[in-house]
């Protein structure tokens, strides 16, 4: 591996031989999670040369000549790169472990760069010692220190196949810059609109503009019978619904509902009193 040239390098050592040295052209390179990363890394892998095969468990458009799997274990069967590129949601937690990795190739190569939880890490530590896969680039972990002065441990240190880096895959100064930028454009859009596509723990919801109306954002308790009390009520006043949009998500439920009408302090009390309400906010 060329990172372990570099440290002999460095050390005094001239190791010029071409052990465990590959191209990566004609290679297959699996990519676990198809979404805005993953798809991103399929169509830069296609134009160095590799064969994409993907998995997700959302239908997804494959871009290039990328090719979809029916399972994540058919992927991992085949792939001489994997490349796990999912979401930190509970579900995927230890997404893989013990048996996803002996079904990988003794040659293949495993990259985590999504969340540390999603990965069984004694399971990966025994998989690279024993040389089940070849070899690791890991970037984050199940445990990561608070801050740079906290000492980092991990069953992977001392590992000459692996390489470990300190959760930096979006540290480049452009990187920072545009995550700044497109944060403040999300608030922008929630604060505007009550627009919350991209968020991670709050659901969802893309809208559209809206115009000679006003907008009500309720976000609540989610339990069922939420949306026909908020109806009842706007029925009572005589407000006129012109769209309304309900989202959910796990405990909490967005209920973002456009009335032509002008409404009452009345009605905006009775839907706050709805006893789930969590938050009401109009949009004038």
């Amino acid at each position: 591996m060329w990172s372990l040239k570099i440290v002999l390098l460095h050390a005094g050592q001239w190791d010029k031989s071409a052990s465990n040295s590959f191209e990566i052209r004609g290679k297959t390179l699996g990519i676990v999670g198809y979404g805005n990363i993953g798809s991103q890394l399929s169509v830069l892998a296609e134009a160095m040369g590799m064969q994409v095969v993907f998995y997700d468990v959302v239908d997804k458009l494959a871009l290039g000549n990328a090719r979809k799997c029916q399972s994540l274990q058919e992927l991992l069967k085949i792939s001489d790169v994997v490349s796990l590129h999912v979401d930190g949601r509970s579900e995927n937690t230890r997404l893989m472990g013990s048996d996803e990795f002996k079904l990988m190739k003794p040659s293949a190569v495993f990259l985590n760069l999504s969340r540390g939880h999603v990965v069984d890490i004694d399971a990966l530590q025994y998989a690279l010692s024993t040389h089940q896969i070849h070899g690791a680039s890991v970037d984050v972990f199940p445990y990561e220190p608070v801050n740079n002065d906290e000492g980092f441990e991990s069953p992977l240190r001392g590992l000459s196949n692996t390489l470990l880096t300190p959760h930096i895959g979006g540290s480049t100064e452009e990187a920072q810059k545009n995550i700044g930028d497109f944060v403040t454009r999300k608030l922008i859009q929630f604060v505007n609109k009550g627009d919350t596509y991209g968020a991670v723990n709050f659901p969802e919801v893309q809208l559209p503009a809206f115009t000679h109306s006003h907008r009500m954002l309720h976000v609540h308790g989610n339990v069922p019978g939420i949306l026909a009390k908020i109806n009842t009520i706007l029925a009572n006043y005589s407000a006129n619904i012109q769209a309304q949009y309900l989202k959910t998500q796990e405990d909490i439920g967005y209920v973002i509902t456009d009335i032509g009408s002008d409404y009452q302090s009345e009605m905006i009390q009775a839907l706050r009193d709805i006893p789930q309400t969590i938050r009401l906010r109009i949009l004038y």
